[in-house]
């Protein structure tokens, strides 16, 4: 098994104390993250070789987010160090019916601003067996989305197995030009992760009888929804997140994994939430472990959904877990018993 590499932005997080709101606080908590980041990490602490590429400033706040990887076993040593800044965003968690909040500041950081030639693929892929990234390094800007295609490109001629999470984030850039980009990206993916929005908001693609914002999931719909995306893109595995909101505290989270014509839906979990960020980055994670572990598609499903769920009760935005607790969940104990 070789190592997995993944690519994107790794970011300076700030939240004030608990459920303050921005505007109440006076101090905020630091600390880093990001989606192709909080990926490779989860894949580390699943005892798997992970690499995190991207692009940080050769300065001590660089050298932090670097540091936060580190700790976790995470290869850095692909890391390109230039650029001016490194991006931040500011989280406000929601309560009850009060939603949470990010707020970006990230325009001008060294990844969004990182050229081509950073980064020398054919050598950041020798012994590698899977790249991941998200629909977010693509939104950086054209350059950005230019070094994605051009690892794709390589990444498939090389025969590695290539994952994207769509990840549409409106703050970040228009559908229209989402759709653009990322439909000349989809060719080269094999495992194609989407939440119940992303079809929709970046390849018009909707499920029938489902409403996100009153919690109604039509199970058929959304398998629909994979099977429309695998004939247009000759995806070999399609997941979808299902994630039913009952307020910003708690969900229902589940997920589907679609392959050879057949959809494998997970068992649901009624979710308490402490953190909800990095919640899908973990079920990616999830699906990469299981599916190089030879996993059947049941089992994949499963070990994504539950490892993803022990994410929301866990603070930051990496999802610090073992094998042993994510499979513990999975296989039925999900009482939350003091372990002693």
């Amino acid at each position: 098994m070789g190592t997995i590499v993944t690519f994107g932005e790794i970011m300076l997080r700030l939240a004030p104390e608990g459920y303050y709101r921005f505007v109440q606080a006076d101090s905020f908590g630091a600390s880093y993250g990001g989606g192709e980041a909080n990926v490779a990490v989860s894949l580390a602490n699943f005892g798997l070789d992970a690499a995190f590429v991207t692009k940080l400033p050769k300065h001590e706040i660089g050298q932090a987010a670097v540091n936060s990887l580190r700790q976790f076993g995470v290869d850095t040593s692909k890391i390109a160090r230039g650029g001016n800044r490194v991006g931040i965003y500011f989280l406000e968690k929601g309560a009850s019916q009060r939603p949470s909040k990010v707020i970006y500041d990230r325009a001008g950081s060294a990844i969004a601003t990182a050229e081509p030639g950073d980064f020398d693929w054919k050598t950041i892929f020798a012994g590698v067996s899977w790249f991941h990234f998200t629909g977010i390094t693509p939104a950086l800007g054209d350059a950005a989305a230019a070094i994605t295609l051009e690892a794709c490109r390589i990444a498939k001629a090389g025969g590695i197995t290539v994952s994207c999470d769509l990840n549409y984030r409106k703050n970040l850039w228009p559908r229209d030009k989402a759709s653009e980009v990322m439909g000349r990206l989809m060719p080269f993916v094999d495992v194609c992760i989407a939440n119940e929005e992303d079809a929709s908001d970046v390849f018009g693609i909707h499920a029938k009888n489902s409403d996100i914002n009153s919690g109604k999931i039509n199970r058929e719909g959304y398998q629909e929804v994979a099977k429309v995306l695998t004939d247009r893109f000759g995806f070999k595995k399609v997941a979808i997140t299902l994630r039913e909101s009952i307020s910003a505290n708690d969900n229902n989270w589940a997920a589907m994994l679609y392959t050879d014509d057949t959809a494998y839906f997970s068992k649901k979990y009624p979710v308490h939430i402490v953190d909800r960020v990095g919640g899908g980055d973990s079920f990616g994670a999830g699906l990469i472990y299981g599916t190089l572990q030879g996993y059947s598609p049941q089992e994949t499903v499963e070990f994504a959904v539950a490892a993803s769920c022990l994410k929301h009760a866990i603070e930051g935005d990496f999802n610090q877990v073992s094998v042993e607790e994510v499979e513990k969940l999975a296989g039925g104990d999900a009482s939350g018993r003091v372990q002693r």
